[in-house]
């Protein structure tokens, strides 16, 4: 008979700060989680009274809930694989288990959250919610009406047509877009797409959370009004497993991929012989909200 107070394994895990819900499916298909010295599946419910081992280590309940807002460098990479030497875990060197709401580029640089909050990770991911995530882009060329037109009302790019957006010009080469997709390398893509290369790409908000004068390399714990309003964002978000799935794709258009074909070949050529990002000083912890005031950043040893 099932406990009524059972939850899902991958919530369970989630739960406890870890990681996300699906780092946790990963792990399970794995073969790395137990439940009570058993080998754990997918689907598996479990209660408080259970013990739940990842690679043969019980995972505790987390003590506290963080959330992080980041203004990750050029050169850290989005990732928890502590096999990355630029991953921004080991960047960050934050004492609690966090992982990263999302990705930035590694080329690109500006707001980033971090948190060891699995649900509200699942949330904001979760396909179809619309979450907003703005961004300055600077090009190598001047920008038109015309461009600003086309990026604003669908570029094809991956087999498919990106949403509409607002986009506002900013300058001669440089504009300010808003996307609620998330589509790989996107920004990139559609200026490419345009005959326009990226210059510099940052991003200035994620929804409610504005990067504003946090300077490169530093972090801040998000406020309780910030981490309120989120909550209230994303309260009608679905966080099921449906939510997640895709939704169909337009038929593929030769065109389009004959597009992508002929600019790829101009882009690499771009970027050939361009040295690598010399790995970022770690960033200068900034303990509190009320009371934030930015320090030097000290060279690490070594």
């Amino acid at each position: 008979m099932q406990n009524a107070d059972s939850i899902s394994l991958n919530k369970y895990i989630s739960d406890t700060g870890f990681c996300s819900r699906r780092e946790a499916d990963n792990y399970i298909n794995q073969g790395r989680v137990t439940i009570n010295e058993r080998p754990a599946i997918l689907g598996n419910r479990v209660s408080d009274t259970d013990v739940v081992e990842v690679d043969g280590e019980p995972i505790k309940k987390k003590i506290k809930t963080v959330y992080i807002a980041c203004n990750k460098p050029v050169g850290v990479t989005c990732t928890t694989d502590r096999k990355d030497p630029d991953n921004i875990v080991d960047y960050l060197r934050h004492p609690q288990r966090i992982f990263p709401v999302g990705r930035l580029d590694k080329d690109s640089d500006g707001l980033i959250f971090l948190t060891n909050d699995g649900n509200i990770v699942n949330k904001i991911l979760r396909a179809g919610n619309n979450h907003e995530k703005e961004y300055i882009v600077v090009v190598d060329q001047p920008i038109t009406k015309e461009f600003i037109d086309k990026m604003g009302n669908g570029v094809p790019i991956l087999n498919t047509i990106t949403q509409k957006c607002k986009v506002v010009q900013e300058g001669k080469s440089a504009f300010r877009i808003t996307l609620i997709q998330g589509l790989n390398r996107q920004i990139r893509r559609m200026c490419l797409a345009l005959n326009y290369k990226v210059v510099h790409l940052k991003r200035v908000r994620v929804m409610n959370v504005h990067l504003g004068n946090l300077p490169s390399g530093h972090w801040r714990y998000l406020t309780p009004e910030e981490i309120g309003l989120i909550n209230k964002m994303v309260a009608d978000s679905s966080h099921t497993e449906e939510a997640s799935k895709p939704k169909p794709k337009p038929a593929p258009v030769k065109a389009i991929v004959q597009q992508e074909e002929t600019a790829a070949p101009a882009a690499k050529k771009a970027t050939t012989g361009r040295k690598e990002s010399v790995r970022p000083v770690p960033p200068k912890r900034v303990t509190s909200y009320k009371d934030f005031r930015v320090k030097g950043v000290k060279k690490k040893k070594g």
